[in-house]
């Protein structure tokens, strides 16, 4: 089995490679040329596209013509290489393919049961408003209850955009909620802004739904379900089909979403891990940058490649990034065994056979097929075709899950397919995150009660089992958790800038669903109105809906303003005052959630970071770009800008940004600076304090901050050195306080 496995590997390593290499660009020869800023090269666009399209006037796939100027289009390799030496052009690449930010192949969440999150804003929070959430995603079900507009008065006179018809789907879909709905033509995909997938509705409501009494998934987990700031109007700009996300789209969405007038974007969907190109090259981070020169706030999920070191994405410094963590609500499946212990296992299922323990329970390594091909470790881990149909059939199955190779998923399927009455999975990993499978008995469980399962069948002269339906517990401890999938840091760009930004629920949320959607739907029974999926996918817009909130209160402030507030009073303890942990039960460190949790109510953060759209040039010169180039990125820019001569990746560690991380740092130190705002009015005084382990020693000047008046700013310096060479990154924490006011700001050391 051995061949078997290193064959696998090799066809998974290929297939691995073919998929990145499918997201970098294979495409049928679409090419994106970006030529940066609107104000910058609009002759140098318009002489371009129109030479272009006199020699092949189909060529054009996108024009972008508002914020940025470029265009996606059909070019061969030699013409995009000319392209790229032509005045006004930042830069040429393949349309990449993006993905939603939904677990890795569904694995374990696809079917997943509600929960109600943790934010509870205050009632005056959840009025109407006329900020605006743009989200790009796979489109939205208008008819969904979470988007009714009883409650909003006219639409927002600074609303430009449309709602444009489609399959199904007509202008008088919107309304005074929905107030607008794009779609972009994807290849072999339905022409609508209505949400085929159900991913788009379900973070649509997530960020801004309306609040919903006794929403439940099939009365599992009843509760309210409402979106992060129910008072916003929501947009939607559907850039994904059934091929993905293609980066010309996502970027046409950009362009139009800042002309549209929206105040948030929100992208739950971004590049694989570790591949992410150069910020110059990523629809994302160009996108948001022209959205945050407009002070449009740009929130994204971190990506579901965890918990691999180093798989965050979306890591410009001008977007928000966002890590998932469970809440404190529990789907248990409890195993009845033989001889009467029960086991609390996990997941969601509807089973309907007899709660007695009277089914035949058998281990993987018994039920295998009579074959060389493979060997009872494959049989153990019930990979598909090592089982034999004779022996699954009629019985309860027991299946580790340690191969790495094939989904639980798969494997459901096919130990449904050989006609077992049930299945029990053997995986922490699995059993931190509910997956539910219908009517089908299967239940996870994490290897110490997966040990006591075992134990009892290799013990028992007959062992028997029952597998009982699922029930929702709520008040489950330690919560929140980091969960498994949450992609961690570092960044892959930079050492000397901290990615993830933040944590948010993104296990099991509880959100609405399109009406005809088959896949949540129970035989026999009407199609459900919310259902549950899990990702950063949706912990992104829960800081949507949260940033939006922060914006109708705090009208003047900076999207940086509010990421500031978001990051600083961020919680780094669970529900039983204790750190917040990872799914492996260590302590969360700053690669795993950024600066923490994210509070319901960041509104008072006493200081704040402000980054200006000049730092975030400098931070390109630091990490490389030159002055040309980033003349014609940005559309405000001095006159006298350049990049100063001292420009390199360390000085990204001087960016005014709410966390901090410096790499190299030996006894000699290495020394950062930072700004705050005062945006409380009263005269005040902040006394800092630290948070270092012994391998560092890491000082603070001024200790004091004293300010006289409101939006006053004061500058401190941050001296770390180091207690001989690291071996490994080092974590900790300054924090300002005045009594009042706590504002944390995490760092990280890289060694």
């Amino acid at each position: 089995m051995k061949i078997v496995y290193v064959l696998c590997s090799l066809i998974f390593i290929i297939s691995f490679f073919r998929e990145i290499k499918g997201d970098e660009g294979e495409n049928s020869g679409v090419y994106i040329v970006y030529m940066g800023a609107a104000s910058t090269s609009r002759d140098n666009h318009d002489l371009l596209l129109t030479s272009l399209v006199n020699r092949k006037s189909n060529a054009v796939v996108h024009n972008y013509q508002n914020s940025f100027l470029g265009f996606a289009a059909h070019l061969t390799d030699k013409e995009a290489k000319d392209m790229e030496q032509k005045p006004g052009v930042v830069s040429v690449f393949p349309d990449p393919i993006l993905k939603l930010h939904t677990t890795r192949s569904w694995d374990f969440l696809k079917y997943q049961t509600g929960v109600e999150t943790d934010f509870k804003p205050k009632a005056r929070s959840n009025a109407a408003s006329d900020l605006i959430i743009g989200v790009l995603d796979t489109g939205i079900w208008p008819e969904s209850v979470s988007f009714n507009d009883d409650a909003f008065g006219p639409i927002p006179s600074k609303w430009k955009g449309t709602c444009m018809e489609g399959r199904d789907f007509t202008p008088e879909n919107c309304n005074r909620k929905v107030i607008g709905a794009r779609y972009y033509k994807t290849i072999g995909d339905y022409n609508t802004p209505r949400d085929m997938n159900g991913h788009g509705t379900h973070v649509s409501s997530t960020a801004a739904g309306n609040t919903v009494s006794n929403a439940s998934y099939y009365g599992l987990a009843t509760g309210s379900a409402k979106g992060g700031f129910p008072g916003a109007r929501i947009a939607m700009y559907r850039v994904c089909g059934a091929r993905g996300c293609l980066g010309s789209v996502i970027m046409k969405a950009f362009d139009d979403a800042i002309e549209d007038g929206v105040d948030v974007l929100s992208l739950s969907l971004g590049s694989s891990a570790g591949f992410g190109p150069n910020f110059h090259r990523d629809p994302i981070a160009i996108g948001s940058f022209h959205a945050v020169e407009k002070g449009i706030m740009v929130v994204s999920s971190a990506g579901n490649d965890g918990p691999n070191r180093e798989s965050v994405v979306n890591v410009a410094p001008w977007i928000l990034t966002v890590a998932a963590t469970s809440i404190d609500r529990d789907f248990q499946a409890d195993i009845v065994l033989g001889d009467r212990t029960v086991i609390k296992g996990g997941g969601i299922n509807f089973a309907q056979i007899n709660k007695s323990p009277v089914y035949s329970l058998r281990y993987g390594s018994s039920v295998k097929r009579n074959t060389r091909i493979y060997d009872e470790g494959d049989a153990r881990n019930c990979i598909p075709r090592a089982l034999d149909i004779n022996k699954v059939k009629g019985n309860i199955i027991v299946c580790e899950h340690e191969d790495g190779i094939y989904t639980v998923k798969q494997k459901y399927k096919r130990i449904k397919r050989l006609g077992a009455i049930g299945m029990i999975v053997v995986s922490d990993d699995a059993r931190g995150v509910a997956s539910s499978t219908g009517l089908f008995p299967m239940a996870t469980v994490n290897r110490n009660d997966g040990r006591k399962i075992v134990s009892y069948v290799k013990t028992s002269r007959k062992p028997v089992a029952t597998i009982l339906p699922s029930v929702s517990m709520t008040g489950y401890k330690p919560a929140p958790v980091v969960a498994y999938f949450s992609a961690r840091g570092p960044s892959f760009a930079t050492r000397n800038l901290l990615k993830p930004d933040v944590a948010a629920p993104g296990v099991a949320i509880l959100a609405s669903w399109p009406a005809k959607d088959s896949v949540a739907t129970l035989a026999g029974k009407n199609p459900p109105q919310f259902y549950i999926i899990s990702g950063t996918s949706m912990a992104c817009p829960h800081v949507s809906g949260l940033t939006a909130m922060i914006k109708s209160q705090n009208p003047d402030w900076s999207p940086s303003a509010i990421r500031s507030a978001i990051m600083t009073t961020a919680s780094q303890t669970n529900n039983i005052k204790k750190p917040i942990t990872t799914n492996f039960g260590s302590i969360a460190t700053p690669y795993d959630f950024g600066a923490g949790q994210v509070a319901s109510s960041p509104l008072q953060p006493g200081l704040i970071y402000e980054t200006e759209t000049i730092d975030y040039l400098h931070f390109l010169c630091n990490v490389g770009y030159g002055v040309n180039r980033i003349k014609r990125i940005a559309s405000k820019i001095p006159p006298n800008f350049s990049c100063p001569d001292d420009s390199n990746e360390n000085l990204v560690s001087n960016l005014n940004y709410p966390s901090i991380a410096v790499s190299h740092v030996g006894r000699k130190g290495k020394r950062v600076t930072r700004t705050v705002t005062n945006v409380d009015g009263d005269e005040t005084t902040y006394t800092v304090s630290v948070e270092a382990p012994k391998r560092l020693v890491v000082e603070v000047k001024p200790s004091t901050l004293e300010f006289t008046e409101k939006n006053n700013k004061q500058s401190y310096e941050v001296i770390f050195k180091a207690n001989g060479k690291l071996s490994e990154d080092n974590f900790g924490a300054i924090t300002w306080s005045n009594g009042k006011y706590r504002v944390r700001s995490p760092f990280v050391v890289s060694k």
